[in-house]
């Protein structure tokens, strides 16, 4: 049986860190030192390394996300599938970004590890070699980017990080996993019914993120206006409600023609236009504000940027925002 070829791409992250005793956990170049020696790799797939970066998480921009989109599409026409190593901070971020620009329907995995290569029970082998076998299994395509953490299978657009430190961190709240990773097949559960790709040339940068906290007043939207924001995601109460005193500055940026998205800081859940006092989301999206659904901020900034880059215009943003982008 002839193995699939999977490019593995790294870059940095805790899963290739070691803790020094000057310094803390830090990047180390370990990482592909093992993954070019690892038999549990091999015996699955023909396996190539590529570092892309070796940078904690935290470290990443939207434009290096970007950049590295552009690497797998262009990387991806050689090989049977691709996986990224990635920091946990922003992997959600990373993986996102990628799900709503990479154009092919090969499958291409995130994983990364909670544990640094020096502490006991390090996670990121295991996690490493879930991530191959799910990228080898014929029912990994066209399932859009996926993240394989802890033995389980996340679509890209539902995952969360939801603890800083357990093993279990990632999540898919709304939804639930999409699959998992066992000893002897890799098992999808249930499938995927909607896409959120962009498919775009560029970004657009100057997008902000607002997360409300109770008694706020409009200044953090002041700023973004200032700064000449194209957008803005406000993070918002329950089904989508700001207090009272965010409203004004929120209606001068809609007027002026910036782009103003509610999605909520709870962990699950939709925004909904439910409540018509001043603030609530009902009153909100009167004044032109989109509901963004279940999105999170940080990927409702992303899509954002996506959008921006793609049509420029605010009214095709505000069009497909929450719809399926006609390519």
């Amino acid at each position: 049986m002839i193995k699939k070829k999977v490019l593995i791409i790294t870059t940095g992250g805790t899963i290739s860190m070691q803790y020094h005793s000057e310094h803390g956990v830090v990047p180390d170049d370990n990482l592909i030192q093992l993954l070019n020696n690892f038999p549990q790799l091999t015996s699955v797939a023909e396996i190539e390394v590529l570092e892309y970066a070796n940078m904690p998480s935290p470290h990443i921009t939207p434009k290096q996300m970007f950049e590295l989109a552009k690497l797998v599409d262009e990387k991806i026409e050689y090989y049977d599938s691709v996986i990224i190593t990635h920091g946990t901070d922003s992997l959600e971020e990373t993986a996102y970004l990628h799900d709503l620009v990479l154009k092919t329907r090969k499958p291409v995995i995130f994983t990364a590890a909670m544990r640094s290569g020096s502490d006991l029970g390090l996670d990121g082998p295991r996690n490493i070699v879930g991530a191959v076998r799910a990228a080898v299994h014929e029912e990994s395509i066209d399932k859009g980017v996926l993240v394989v953490m802890n033995d389980e299978i996340h679509t890209a657009h539902d995952i969360v990080k939801s603890d800083t430190g357990k093993l279990e961190s990632f999540v898919s709240p709304n939804y639930g996993i999409l699959g998992i990773v066992d000893p002897d097949k890799v098992v999808y559960q249930r499938q995927l019914l909607t896409r959120d790709n962009v498919w775009t040339d560029e970004l657009e940068y100057n997008i902000d993120l607002i997360t409300v906290a109770a008694g706020m007043d409009g200044r953090y939207v002041d700023c973004s206006i200032k700064n000449g924001a194209r957008g803005i995601v406000i993070e918002a109460f329950g089904r989508g409600n700001v207090p009272p005193t965010m409203v004004e500055a929120i209606k001068r940026a809609v007027d002026m023609g910036i782009v103003v998205v509610v999605v909520s800081r709870a962990f699950k859940g939709r925004v909904l236009p439910e409540y018509g006092y001043e603030g609530g989301g009902l009153h909100l999206q009167r004044l032109g504000v989109i509901l963004g659904e279940d999105m999170k901020g940080p990927k409702a900034r992303l899509r954002m940027m996506a959008l921006f880059g793609k049509f420029k215009d605010p009214q095709q943003v505000k069009k497909y925002f929450t719809s399926v982008v006609e390519e």
